[in-house]
Protein backbone atom coordinates (compact mmCIF):
# COMPACT_ATOMS: atom_id res chain seq x y z
CA UNK A 1 0.00 0.00 0.00
CA UNK A 2 1.27 3.44 -0.85
CA UNK A 3 1.47 5.87 2.03
CA UNK A 4 -0.78 8.39 0.29
CA UNK A 5 -3.89 9.93 1.78
CA UNK A 6 -6.03 12.90 0.61
CA UNK A 7 -5.19 15.19 3.52
CA UNK A 8 -6.82 18.10 1.69
CA UNK A 9 -10.14 16.31 2.05
CA UNK A 10 -9.78 16.31 5.83
CA UNK A 11 -8.90 20.01 5.88
CA UNK A 12 -11.92 20.73 3.70
CA UNK A 13 -14.16 18.86 6.13
CA UNK A 14 -15.19 16.15 3.67
CA UNK A 15 -17.10 13.70 5.84
CA UNK A 16 -16.16 10.57 3.90
CA UNK A 17 -12.45 11.44 3.97
CA UNK A 18 -12.67 12.26 7.69
CA UNK A 19 -14.30 8.89 8.35
CA UNK A 20 -11.62 7.07 6.34
CA UNK A 21 -8.87 8.86 8.24
CA UNK A 22 -10.37 7.90 11.59
CA UNK A 23 -10.62 4.26 10.54
CA UNK A 24 -6.98 4.29 9.44
CA UNK A 25 -5.84 5.78 12.74
CA UNK A 26 -7.98 3.42 14.79
CA UNK A 27 -6.58 0.40 12.96
CA UNK A 28 -3.01 1.75 12.92
CA UNK A 29 -2.53 0.79 9.26
CA UNK A 30 0.28 1.91 6.97
CA UNK A 31 -1.26 5.35 6.33
CA UNK A 32 -1.80 6.22 10.00
CA UNK A 33 1.66 7.69 10.51
CA UNK A 34 1.33 9.79 7.33
CA UNK A 35 -2.03 11.19 8.44
CA UNK A 36 -0.77 11.97 11.92
CA UNK A 37 2.31 13.78 10.63
CA UNK A 38 0.39 15.74 7.96
CA UNK A 39 -2.19 17.04 10.44
CA UNK A 40 0.33 18.17 13.07
CA UNK A 41 0.47 21.76 11.78
CA UNK A 42 -3.33 22.08 11.45
CA UNK A 43 -4.46 21.32 14.99
CA UNK A 44 -4.91 23.27 18.20
CA UNK A 45 -7.92 25.42 17.24
CA UNK A 46 -10.91 23.42 18.50
CA UNK A 47 -12.14 23.54 22.08
CA UNK A 48 -11.87 19.94 23.33
CA UNK A 49 -14.35 19.18 26.10
CA UNK A 50 -14.00 15.96 28.05
CA UNK A 51 -17.11 14.53 29.70
CA UNK A 52 -16.50 11.82 32.28
CA UNK A 53 -18.23 10.28 35.27
CA UNK A 54 -19.74 7.03 36.49
CA UNK A 55 -21.74 4.64 34.30
CA UNK A 56 -25.40 5.58 33.99
CA UNK A 57 -24.73 9.16 35.07
CA UNK A 58 -26.41 10.74 32.05
CA UNK A 59 -23.28 11.67 30.09
CA UNK A 60 -24.72 10.83 26.66
CA UNK A 61 -28.01 12.62 27.31
CA UNK A 62 -26.10 15.66 28.58
CA UNK A 63 -23.92 15.71 25.45
CA UNK A 64 -26.99 15.48 23.21
CA UNK A 65 -28.45 18.54 24.97
CA UNK A 66 -25.12 20.37 24.66
CA UNK A 67 -25.07 19.68 20.91
CA UNK A 68 -28.55 21.17 20.53
CA UNK A 69 -27.56 24.37 22.34
CA UNK A 70 -24.19 24.71 20.61
CA UNK A 71 -25.76 24.24 17.16
CA UNK A 72 -28.33 26.93 17.97
CA UNK A 73 -25.35 29.25 18.46
CA UNK A 74 -23.89 28.35 15.07
CA UNK A 75 -21.03 26.18 16.29
CA UNK A 76 -20.09 22.90 14.64
CA UNK A 77 -19.65 19.93 16.95
CA UNK A 78 -17.80 16.61 16.69
CA UNK A 79 -18.24 13.87 19.28
CA UNK A 80 -15.81 11.09 20.12
CA UNK A 81 -17.86 8.55 22.07
CA UNK A 82 -15.77 5.87 23.75
CA UNK A 83 -17.94 2.77 24.03
CA UNK A 84 -17.24 -0.58 25.66
CA UNK A 85 -15.97 -3.23 23.27
CA UNK A 86 -18.21 -6.04 22.07
CA UNK A 87 -16.98 -9.34 23.56
CA UNK A 88 -17.68 -10.98 20.20
CA UNK A 89 -16.37 -8.55 17.56
CA UNK A 90 -14.16 -6.19 19.56
CA UNK A 91 -16.05 -3.25 18.05
CA UNK A 92 -17.90 -0.45 19.83
CA UNK A 93 -21.24 -1.35 21.40
CA UNK A 94 -22.64 2.00 20.12
CA UNK A 95 -24.87 2.67 23.11
CA UNK A 96 -23.73 6.31 23.41
CA UNK A 97 -24.21 6.96 19.69
CA UNK A 98 -27.79 5.68 19.81
CA UNK A 99 -28.67 8.25 22.49
CA UNK A 100 -27.39 11.05 20.23
CA UNK A 101 -29.08 9.67 17.11
CA UNK A 102 -31.30 12.70 16.50
CA UNK A 103 -28.22 14.73 15.50
CA UNK A 104 -26.94 12.28 12.88
CA UNK A 105 -28.59 14.08 9.96
CA UNK A 106 -27.10 17.47 10.93
CA UNK A 107 -24.21 18.38 8.60
CA UNK A 108 -22.68 20.43 11.43
CA UNK A 109 -22.42 17.42 13.71
CA UNK A 110 -20.14 14.39 13.36
CA UNK A 111 -20.43 11.56 15.89
CA UNK A 112 -17.89 8.75 15.92
CA UNK A 113 -17.85 5.82 18.33
CA UNK A 114 -14.57 4.18 19.27
CA UNK A 115 -14.23 0.86 21.04
CA UNK A 116 -12.15 0.98 24.20
CA UNK A 117 -10.67 -2.42 23.23
CA UNK A 118 -9.48 -3.02 26.75
CA UNK A 119 -7.55 0.26 26.97
CA UNK A 120 -7.49 1.51 30.54
CA UNK A 121 -8.15 5.11 31.56
CA UNK A 122 -11.65 5.55 30.12
CA UNK A 123 -10.49 6.26 26.55
CA UNK A 124 -9.53 4.40 23.39
CA UNK A 125 -5.89 4.41 22.27
CA UNK A 126 -6.76 6.29 19.06
CA UNK A 127 -8.84 8.97 20.83
CA UNK A 128 -6.19 11.72 20.67
CA UNK A 129 -5.60 11.09 16.95
CA UNK A 130 -9.33 11.19 16.20
CA UNK A 131 -9.61 14.51 18.04
CA UNK A 132 -6.84 15.88 15.83
CA UNK A 133 -8.74 14.81 12.72
CA UNK A 134 -11.87 16.65 13.84
CA UNK A 135 -9.77 19.66 14.88
CA UNK A 136 -8.06 19.83 11.48
CA UNK A 137 -11.42 19.36 9.74
CA UNK A 138 -12.59 22.66 11.23
CA UNK A 139 -15.02 21.63 13.97
CA UNK A 140 -15.40 24.36 16.59
CA UNK A 141 -16.09 22.00 19.49
CA UNK A 142 -14.89 18.42 20.00
CA UNK A 143 -16.64 16.59 22.84
CA UNK A 144 -15.05 13.41 24.18
CA UNK A 145 -17.19 11.06 26.24
CA UNK A 146 -15.30 8.46 28.24
CA UNK A 147 -16.43 4.97 29.07
CA UNK A 148 -18.18 5.05 32.46
CA UNK A 149 -15.13 6.03 34.50
CA UNK A 150 -14.13 4.76 37.90
CA UNK A 151 -11.96 6.38 40.53
CA UNK A 152 -8.67 6.41 38.63
CA UNK A 153 -9.60 6.51 34.94
CA UNK A 154 -8.30 10.00 34.25
CA UNK A 155 -6.64 9.80 30.83
CA UNK A 156 -9.04 12.56 29.75
CA UNK A 157 -6.76 15.06 31.50
CA UNK A 158 -4.14 14.52 28.78
CA UNK A 159 -6.34 15.45 25.82
CA UNK A 160 -9.14 17.78 26.95
CA UNK A 161 -8.93 21.56 27.34
CA UNK A 162 -11.94 21.49 29.68
CA UNK A 163 -13.05 18.55 31.82
CA UNK A 164 -16.64 18.12 32.98
CA UNK A 165 -17.24 15.52 35.69
CA UNK A 166 -20.87 14.39 35.67
CA UNK A 167 -22.23 13.65 39.16
CA UNK A 168 -25.69 12.03 39.15
CA UNK A 169 -27.75 12.04 42.36
CA UNK A 170 -28.24 8.97 44.49
CA UNK A 171 -24.76 7.46 44.27
CA UNK A 172 -24.70 6.94 48.02
CA UNK A 173 -21.88 7.02 50.58
CA UNK A 174 -20.93 10.63 49.94
CA UNK A 175 -20.44 10.32 46.17
CA UNK A 176 -18.36 7.16 46.66
CA UNK A 177 -18.57 6.21 42.97
CA UNK A 178 -16.78 9.33 41.76
CA UNK A 179 -14.41 10.29 44.55
CA UNK A 180 -10.61 10.06 44.70
CA UNK A 181 -8.69 10.83 41.50
CA UNK A 182 -11.69 11.50 39.29
CA UNK A 183 -12.75 14.49 41.42
CA UNK A 184 -9.36 16.13 41.19
CA UNK A 185 -9.44 16.54 37.42
CA UNK A 186 -12.67 18.56 37.15
CA UNK A 187 -12.82 22.04 35.68
CA UNK A 188 -16.54 21.94 36.48
CA UNK A 189 -18.91 19.53 38.19
CA UNK A 190 -22.26 18.90 36.53
CA UNK A 191 -25.01 17.53 38.74
CA UNK A 192 -27.10 15.68 36.18
CA UNK A 193 -30.75 14.67 36.62
CA UNK A 194 -31.17 17.64 38.93
CA UNK A 195 -34.93 17.07 39.06
CA UNK A 196 -34.40 13.96 41.21
CA UNK A 197 -34.85 14.19 45.00
CA UNK A 198 -31.19 13.57 45.93
CA UNK A 199 -29.79 16.25 43.58
CA UNK A 200 -29.61 18.93 46.28
CA UNK A 201 -27.71 16.56 48.56
CA UNK A 202 -25.20 15.75 45.81
CA UNK A 203 -24.69 19.48 45.17
CA UNK A 204 -24.17 20.12 48.89
CA UNK A 205 -21.62 17.30 49.18
CA UNK A 206 -19.61 18.66 46.25
CA UNK A 207 -19.67 22.21 47.62
CA UNK A 208 -18.58 20.95 51.04
CA UNK A 209 -15.69 19.06 49.47
CA UNK A 210 -14.62 22.12 47.46
CA UNK A 211 -14.75 24.29 50.59
CA UNK A 212 -11.77 22.32 51.92
CA UNK A 213 -9.51 23.57 49.14
CA UNK A 214 -6.85 26.03 50.16
CA UNK A 215 -7.15 28.06 46.97
CA UNK A 216 -10.83 28.90 46.69
CA UNK A 217 -10.23 31.09 43.63
CA UNK A 218 -9.43 27.96 41.62
CA UNK A 219 -12.39 25.92 42.85
CA UNK A 220 -14.47 24.56 39.95
CA UNK A 221 -18.14 25.55 39.73
CA UNK A 222 -20.98 23.14 40.50
CA UNK A 223 -23.71 23.36 37.84
CA UNK A 224 -27.09 21.62 37.89
CA UNK A 225 -28.75 20.36 34.71
CA UNK A 226 -31.78 18.42 33.55
CA UNK A 227 -30.73 17.39 30.05
CA UNK A 228 -34.12 15.98 29.06
CA UNK A 229 -35.79 19.36 29.54
CA UNK A 230 -32.81 21.61 28.79
CA UNK A 231 -32.73 23.08 32.29
CA UNK A 232 -29.30 24.50 33.08
CA UNK A 233 -27.83 23.62 29.66
CA UNK A 234 -27.67 27.26 28.50
CA UNK A 235 -25.80 28.26 31.64
CA UNK A 236 -23.34 25.40 31.15
CA UNK A 237 -22.70 26.40 27.53
CA UNK A 238 -22.25 30.03 28.60
CA UNK A 239 -19.61 28.90 31.10
CA UNK A 240 -17.88 26.79 28.44
CA UNK A 241 -17.84 29.74 26.04
CA UNK A 242 -15.99 31.78 28.63
CA UNK A 243 -13.16 29.26 28.80
CA UNK A 244 -10.16 30.57 26.91
CA UNK A 245 -8.27 27.28 26.81
CA UNK A 246 -7.69 25.92 23.31
CA UNK A 247 -5.21 23.37 22.04
CA UNK A 248 -3.56 22.80 25.42
CA UNK A 249 -2.60 19.29 24.36
CA UNK A 250 -0.53 20.86 21.57
CA UNK A 251 1.12 23.58 23.66
CA UNK A 252 4.66 23.94 22.23
CA UNK A 253 6.01 23.93 25.77
CA UNK A 254 4.14 20.73 26.56
CA UNK A 255 3.13 17.95 24.16
CA UNK A 256 4.91 19.23 21.05
CA UNK A 257 8.03 19.95 23.04
CA UNK A 258 7.86 16.48 24.58
CA UNK A 259 7.46 14.85 21.17
CA UNK A 260 10.48 16.70 19.79
CA UNK A 261 12.54 15.58 22.79
CA UNK A 262 11.48 11.94 22.45
CA UNK A 263 12.05 11.95 18.69
CA UNK A 264 15.56 13.15 19.42
CA UNK A 265 16.10 10.45 22.04
CA UNK A 266 14.83 7.54 19.94
CA UNK A 267 16.74 8.88 16.94
CA UNK A 268 19.96 8.66 18.95
CA UNK A 269 19.19 5.14 20.22
CA UNK A 270 21.24 2.73 18.16
CA UNK A 271 19.45 -0.35 19.48
CA UNK A 272 16.02 1.12 18.68
CA UNK A 273 17.23 1.72 15.12
CA UNK A 274 18.60 -1.82 14.92
CA UNK A 275 15.30 -3.35 16.05
CA UNK A 276 13.22 -0.97 13.90
CA UNK A 277 11.27 0.94 16.54
CA UNK A 278 9.24 4.05 15.62
CA UNK A 279 7.76 6.72 17.89
CA UNK A 280 4.03 7.05 17.20
CA UNK A 281 2.75 9.46 19.87
CA UNK A 282 4.05 11.26 22.93
CA UNK A 283 3.00 13.51 25.75
CA UNK A 284 4.35 14.11 29.20
CA UNK A 285 4.40 10.79 31.03
CA UNK A 286 3.30 8.70 28.04
CA UNK A 287 4.82 7.32 24.85
CA UNK A 288 3.59 5.02 22.09
CA UNK A 289 6.13 3.06 20.03
CA UNK A 290 5.55 0.55 17.25
CA UNK A 291 7.51 -1.97 15.20
CA UNK A 292 6.92 -4.43 12.41
CA UNK A 293 8.09 -7.97 13.15
CA UNK A 294 10.67 -8.97 10.54
CA UNK A 295 12.70 -12.13 9.92
CA UNK A 296 15.49 -10.79 12.15
CA UNK A 297 13.09 -10.82 15.11
CA UNK A 298 12.05 -14.47 14.79
CA UNK A 299 13.27 -17.14 17.23
CA UNK A 300 13.98 -20.84 16.54
CA UNK A 301 10.28 -21.65 17.03
CA UNK A 302 9.27 -19.33 14.20
CA UNK A 303 7.73 -16.68 16.47
CA UNK A 304 8.80 -13.19 17.56
CA UNK A 305 11.57 -13.41 20.16
CA UNK A 306 10.46 -12.50 23.68
CA UNK A 307 13.49 -10.27 24.06
CA UNK A 308 12.29 -8.18 21.14
CA UNK A 309 8.86 -7.75 22.73
CA UNK A 310 10.54 -6.72 25.99
CA UNK A 311 12.76 -4.25 24.09
CA UNK A 312 9.69 -2.67 22.48
CA UNK A 313 8.03 -2.23 25.87
CA UNK A 314 11.23 -1.10 27.54
CA UNK A 315 11.79 1.59 24.90
CA UNK A 316 8.25 2.94 25.26
CA UNK A 317 8.67 2.98 29.04
CA UNK A 318 12.08 4.64 28.79
CA UNK A 319 10.74 7.41 26.59
CA UNK A 320 7.70 7.99 28.81
CA UNK A 321 9.72 8.31 32.02
CA UNK A 322 12.33 10.59 30.40
CA UNK A 323 9.66 12.85 28.85
CA UNK A 324 10.07 15.39 31.66
CA UNK A 325 13.54 16.22 30.39
CA UNK A 326 15.37 14.78 33.38
CA UNK A 327 17.10 11.40 33.56
CA UNK A 328 15.07 8.36 34.61
CA UNK A 329 16.61 4.90 34.66
CA UNK A 330 14.92 1.52 35.00
CA UNK A 331 15.65 -0.28 38.26
CA UNK A 332 13.01 -3.03 38.03
CA UNK A 333 11.03 -4.30 35.06
CA UNK A 334 8.65 -7.23 34.68
CA UNK A 335 6.83 -8.48 31.59
CA UNK A 336 4.02 -10.95 31.07
CA UNK A 337 3.61 -12.29 27.52
CA UNK A 338 0.24 -13.84 26.75
CA UNK A 339 0.34 -14.42 23.01
CA UNK A 340 2.84 -15.38 20.33
CA UNK A 341 3.49 -13.04 17.42
CA UNK A 342 4.29 -13.96 13.84
CA UNK A 343 6.46 -12.33 11.19
CA UNK A 344 4.84 -9.42 9.38
CA UNK A 345 2.64 -8.30 12.27
CA UNK A 346 2.74 -4.79 13.71
CA UNK A 347 3.19 -4.43 17.47
CA UNK A 348 2.28 -1.24 19.35
CA UNK A 349 3.50 -0.47 22.89
CA UNK A 350 1.75 2.24 24.90
CA UNK A 351 3.50 3.33 28.10
CA UNK A 352 1.69 5.42 30.70
CA UNK A 353 2.71 6.87 34.02
CA UNK A 354 1.08 5.31 37.08
CA UNK A 355 2.80 7.45 39.72
CA UNK A 356 5.84 9.69 40.04
CA UNK A 357 7.43 11.07 43.19
CA UNK A 358 10.62 13.07 43.67
CA UNK A 359 12.88 10.03 43.31
CA UNK A 360 10.84 7.09 41.98
CA UNK A 361 8.36 6.58 39.14
CA UNK A 362 6.04 3.69 38.27
CA UNK A 363 4.97 2.95 34.69
CA UNK A 364 2.88 0.33 32.93
CA UNK A 365 3.08 -0.70 29.28
CA UNK A 366 0.41 -2.42 27.21
CA UNK A 367 1.68 -4.17 24.07
CA UNK A 368 -0.98 -4.88 21.45
CA UNK A 369 -1.29 -6.08 17.87
CA UNK A 370 -1.67 -3.16 15.52
CA UNK A 371 -4.30 -4.79 13.32
CA UNK A 372 -6.96 -5.32 15.99
CA UNK A 373 -5.59 -4.08 19.33
CA UNK A 374 -5.59 -7.62 20.69
CA UNK A 375 -3.53 -8.10 23.83
CA UNK A 376 0.02 -9.45 23.47
CA UNK A 377 1.88 -8.50 26.65
CA UNK A 378 1.97 -6.16 29.61
CA UNK A 379 4.93 -4.72 31.41
CA UNK A 380 5.48 -2.85 34.63
CA UNK A 381 8.58 -0.87 35.44
CA UNK A 382 9.97 1.13 38.34
CA UNK A 383 12.43 3.91 37.53
CA UNK A 384 14.86 5.94 39.60
CA UNK A 385 14.82 9.68 38.91
CA UNK A 386 18.03 11.68 38.69
CA UNK A 387 17.98 15.46 38.85
CA UNK A 388 20.05 15.95 35.71
CA UNK A 389 18.89 16.92 32.20
CA UNK A 390 18.47 14.05 29.78
CA UNK A 391 20.68 14.26 26.70
CA UNK A 392 20.73 12.27 23.49
CA UNK A 393 23.93 10.33 22.83
CA UNK A 394 26.53 12.45 21.09
CA UNK A 395 25.10 15.82 22.22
Amino acid sequence: MKNVFPIAGILAGDRRTVARAITSLENQDETAYVIRAALAEHVGRAHVIGVTGPPGGGKSTLISALITDLRSRGQSVAVVAIDPSSPFTGGAVLGDRIRMGKHQADAGVFIRSLASRGHLGGLARAAADVIDVFDAAGFDIVIVETVGAGQSEIDITRIADTRLVVCPPGLGDDIQAIKAGILEIADAFVVSKADLPDARRTESELLAMLALRRDQSAAPPVLKTVATSGQGIGELVDWLAGRGQRGTRHDPTASQGVRKLLEKLIGADGFAKHVGLELVAASRGTATVRMRVGPQHINFNGRCHGGVIFSLGDTALGLACNSYGTIATLIDGQISIASSVEEGEWLVAHAIEVSRSRKVGSYRVNIMRGRDDSYVASMHGTVYLIDKPVQAAGT
